[in-house]
């Protein structure tokens, strides 16, 4: 199977469906982080130069099917006119009388831009009436929005199913970075992990043990590991429920002849707010009345030396509690080690991409996804009902 991209599709003097993914932070009536507005430029400027009329579309945070003054789409069609240099056409409804009038009114070359698709509850329910009438605004459909690509939803299933369609060049690239990890030629293969909880990333766990050569765990889930290898956490945040599930991952590891990695020295305090209190501690010190909020120099510099000579990286989630100035610099430390290992490397997930951002190190990686959950299910080798619906079956 191959994915049909913009390439497969002529849109000259067409009406295209541009499913971007708009979902970002606002302040004060703006846009506060334009980073997912300027992922998808690439693709609404090629459509533009094409002479396409563009009509682009996106979610905006959880309106859970009604009107949400706070998560209108206003602001997102300023900061899009801004990047683009040209006015963007904005319509107050989704489907309603200004997004009819809109796609009609587009010429050549222009942009406009629809209300929040969730305020519309057949949005997330892939309503068939809300597809079609989506469908209705145009003529063919291109999603560029990779972070909704594991939602079956409306405009991400029903109008790919309902319109000539392709994926954008985000999307595409997306694919082809994740795909290339999951089939994994590149040795040595290391795959750093962290975030809060073992149960978020057991399923990549898993897919990735089949080709990894080595992975490196901190975070929060590394103290589910640490208590299942037998060490005293204090109060440190652990899943219980999943200590066997930890020692199982540990063993599979260990038979397969991968290298997975545990922190060696921690940093502790006595709470998150506590942190001038904070403290370096080896795994087998840590007090019975503080937690583990960081991983320590000694495994920033373990991991480095493991990362370091690697041919593919994969890193998904913060090795401590990043949004803490305290204890973000186990994180900064290997966000550095990634940033200057001279083989491939991918980062994925919203806090690590977040944290490479502001560090300065988003340009020193070879791909930097978009996706949040969507990249996780990708690298769990789960199909994902957007790209599924773009796939090009062989005769």
């Amino acid at each position: 199977m191959r994915l049909r991209t913009l390439r497969d599709l002529p849109v000259q003097g067409r009406r295209v469906l541009l499913r971007a993914d708009f979902n970002v932070p606002l302040q004060d009536g703006h846009v506060a982080d334009d980073t997912r507005i300027r992922a998808t430029l690439p693709t609404i400027q090629w459509l533009r130069d094409q002479g396409a009329r563009v009509i682009a579309c996106s979610h905006l945070g959880r309106p859970k099917g009604k009107v949400d003054e706070r998560l209108r789409l206003a602001p997102v069609a300023e900061r899009l006119s801004q990047l683009l240099g040209v006015s963007v056409r904005y319509a107050h409804d989704i489907v309603g009388p200004e997004a009819h009038a809109l796609a009609r009114e587009l010429g050549d070359g222009d942009v406009g831009l629809l209300e929040n698709l969730r305020f519309d509850p057949r949005e997330e329910q892939n309503d068939p009436e809300f597809a079609a009438e989506l469908a209705a605004l145009a003529d063919c459909y291109v999603n560029d929005a990779f972070g909704a690509a594991h939602r079956a939803h409306a405009s991400v299933v029903g109008v790919a199913q309902r319109l000539p369609s392709a994926a954008g060049f985000l999307l595409e690239r997306e694919v082809t970075a994740l795909s290339r990890v999951l089939e994994a030629n590149d040795h040595p293969f290391v795959v750093v992990l962290g975030g809060a909880k073992i149960s978020d990333k057991i399923g990549v766990i898993k897919q990735l043990l089949q080709r990894a050569d080595a992975i490196l765990l901190g975070g929060g889930m590394a103290n589910t590991f640490l208590k299942a290898a037998g060490y005293q956490v204090g109060r440190s945040l652990v899943e219980d429920d999943h200590l066997d599930t930890a020692s199982s991952l540990r063993e599979q590891a260990a038979a397969r002849g991968v290298q997975l990695l545990l922190p060696r020295d921690v940093v502790v305090a006595p709470s998150l707010d506590d942190s001038a209190h904070r403290a370096v501690v080896s795994v087998d010190a840590v007090p019975a009345d503080a937690a583990i909020f960081d991983i320590g120099p000694e495994t920033v510099a373990a991991f480095a030396a493991v990362i370091q000579p690697a041919a593919l990286v994969v890193w998904n989630g913060p090795l401590g509690v990043y949004e803490n100035p305290a204890f973000r610099e186990g994180t900064r430390g290997v966000a550095q080690a990634i940033a200057a290992c001279q083989g491939y490397t991918v980062v994925g997930g919203g806090d690590s991409a977040a944290a490479l951002q502001e560090l300065g190190l988003a340009d020193s990686v070879d791909h930097l996804s978009t996706g949040g959950g969507a990249t996780l299910e990708f690298l769990e080798g789960k199909q994902l009902p957007g790209i599924q619906v773009l796939m090009e079956h062989d005769a």
